[in-house]
């Protein structure tokens, strides 16, 4: 086992450990830590603690000191420097005729570089934005392309479901997300009700699909023929959570409505047809949610 404490560089971002020394360094303390692009100025996510070696990418990066009020200043005039070249980038793109929208700007800790992060449909030629960055800030300029997750995730918000997102509030990595899941959990397959403010598939759909996927292991299909305490029938829907089903008895008339069971009180007879691919029936539009 190994001392660590967790630093994220945004207070949503992920968290990375590095070492503390000697030091106890508490939850909400500020700290400068070595990064592959030198000194940082890190949010401390999780105090001292101890983990498996194995778990630790080595070498593991020192702490150089907890924050002083020297470099809480510097991180604040990094912060208000970045707005200044918000706004001074927007300009120059909309000079060069960009196809681009900026996103954020990011300083070093030490100032030596500055970071533009955008959005675009497609490949965007920015050599001479570069130049003509570099020309203003006299200082090494980076411009880094992002996906619109990743985008959602800087700039943070309200979703459907009335709390912030889950990706700028605590999800450090996205996980792939696909119309069958959806089709799986029973949803609906409109765009405007499975999609988050990305324009991508909502990425609480992943939260309860091994759930799912267990229930539809243990329950017949819609189609398949069962016996019921009333008689045989044929299985319209399923509530997979509730762990109830309706039927349509043989013995009653076409248009008579389906009975409702508890999955323990029936036993299947015949399944019913295999489930259809939720990639079989998605639409372009569908195609667009998914990464």
């Amino acid at each position: 086992m190994i001392e660590v404490i967790g630093v994220s560089f945004k207070k949503t971002g992920k968290v990375y450990y590095f070492d503390p020394g000697r030091r106890v360094i508490e939850k909400g303390q500020n700290v400068i830590v070595e990064t592959a692009r030198g000194q940082e100025f890190g949010y401390v996510a999780q105090g001292n603690k101890k983990v498996d070696e194995k778990s630790i990418v080595a070498p593991l990066k020192q702490v150089v000191r907890v924050a002083t009020e020297k470099d809480k200043e510097i991180d604040a005039e990094n912060r208000r420097r970045e707005k200044e070249a918000f706004a001074v980038c927007e300009q120059k793109i909309a000079a060069h005729g960009l196809e681009m929208r900026l996103v954020e700007v990011e300083y070093t800790f030490d100032g030596s570089k500055i970071l533009f992060y955008f959005t675009a449909d497609g490949r965007v030629d920015f050599r001479e934005l570069v130049k003509d960055l570099a020309t203003t800030f006299r200082t090494r300029i980076e411009l880094r392309q992002i996906g619109v997750r990743d985008e959602s995730k800087m700039l943070g918000g309200l979703g459907i479901c009335g709390e912030p997102y889950c990706c700028s509030r605590f999800l450090n990595d996205f996980q792939p997300v696909s119309i069958k899941m959806a089709k799986e959990q029973g949803l609906s397959l409109n765009p405007t009700k499975i999609s988050g403010a990305c324009g991508r598939l909502m990425c609480c759909l992943k939260y309860e699909q091994e759930a799912y996927e267990e229930l539809i292991k243990k329950s017949p299909r819609v189609g398949a023929v069962v016996k019921t305490p009333d008689g045989e029938g044929v299985v319209t829907d399923l509530a997979l959570l509730k762990g109830r089903l309706k039927v349509r008895l043989k013995s009653e008339t076409p248009d008579a409505a389906s009975r409702d069971y508890a999955l323990s009180d029936v036993t299947v007879i015949r399944d019913g047809g295999r489930r259809q691919d939720a990639a079989e029936e998605k639409s372009e539009e569908l195609k667009e949610l998914e990464d």
